[in-house]
């Protein structure tokens, strides 16, 4: 027999976990950050936490009982959305201008392309970078009563002052800095980590292939501070590069799903986030970098897809 049978891409395997079960796993891991930055930085941060969540659920009900949809708000997704929103600004940001990220970042992003597994980029960051091109003073402004002034982050750009950050990498590590409400503990975060990696919620392709990119490319080619490891430490630990790589890059829906393609797609975050980072005008490179490659997914896919098995390579045509 000649006849060459190809092995469809149904999902075979079938698992339990259901869109509520993942989502609530990942409101789970960001505990740990939530509550520290609660302490960190008071009932500011708790109120912004509680109005990211409250206004993205009742965006996404508002929007699907008025355009007659089923209401999805128990998935818990836009829950997820409204707390990254909120761990990704700043705790002195008017809320008033929150619930304007809250509501872009459901109806525009997410509903008018369909809805959960439709939308192209990433809800919370697009959200985030629409509030920091629409408010950037607010948004880089991180004065509390434990903290003022600049970010470690910014004081590490190229001709910032790093000379007198040398010291906070411990402080860094356990978010004794200032920053937006979720991105200042590395220790919380990479617990809430750990739990999505037991959970098998998310795998390390992505991130790991993200922070090492980008730690190589600071370690070998940041402006004044080649083979500095720890420079290159506290580039990692500053900003939101841990918060990003775990918990927004690694979203089902404007991630790869092909096993080259995740490592792609980690290499291509790395690389973006380095340039942003060191040549660009903003200390913070992370968001623009996710967001960015959520629009190559479609082509990254394209180029990593296996080879489905028992399908032949197309015969090229004779040469007459």
């Amino acid at each position: 027999m000649s006849e060459v049978f190809n092995v469809s891409t149904n999902p075979h395997v079938r698992s339990k976990d259901t869109t509520q079960t993942i989502m609530r796993d990942v409101l789970i891991a960001l505990l740990p950050a939530s509550i520290f930055g609660i302490y960190n930085f008071g009932i500011d941060a708790l109120i912004r936490i509680i109005v990211g969540i409250v206004t993205c659920m009742a965006s996404e009900a508002v929007y699907q009982y008025f355009m007659h949809k089923k209401v999805t708000v128990m998935d818990l997704s836009a829950a997820v959305t409204g707390l990254l929103i909120a761990l990704n600004i700043p705790s002195t940001l008017n809320v008033g201008f929150e619930i304007m990220g809250c509501v872009f970042a459901i109806i525009i992003v997410k509903q008018l392309f369909g809805g959960l597994g439709q939308n192209f980029m990433n809800p919370a960051l697009a959200a985030r970078c629409f509030l920091l091109i629409a408010f950037t003073g607010p948004m880089t402004n991180f004065v509390t009563d434990t903290f003022t002034g600049a970010t470690p982050l910014a004081m590490l750009k190229p001709n910032g002052e790093a000379e007198g950050v040398a010291s906070n990498l411990l402080d860094m590590f356990i978010g004794k800095t200032s920053g937006v409400i979720g991105e200042t503990s590395v220790i919380c975060l990479l617990i809430g980590a750990a739990y999505l990696l037991v959970r098998k919620v998310i795998s390390l392709r992505i991130p790991l292939t993200y922070v090492a990119t980008f730690a190589v490319l600071i370690f070998l080619f940041a402006p004044g501070h080649q083979f500095d490891v720890e420079y290159m430490a506290m580039e990692i630990c500053g900003g939101g590069l841990i918060l990003g790589a775990f918990f927004m890059a690694t979203d089902y829906v404007t991630s790869p799903i092909t096993p080259n393609g995740k490592l792609v797609f980690g290499v291509i975050l790395g690389l973006l986030t380095f340039i942003f980072r060191m040549f660009g005008g903003s200390a913070e490179g992370v968001s623009y970098a996710i967001i960015f490659s959520n629009l190559l997914v479609p082509l990254i896919e394209k180029v990593t897809v296996p080879k489905s098995f028992g399908k032949k390579k197309p015969v090229k045509e004779a040469a007459k």
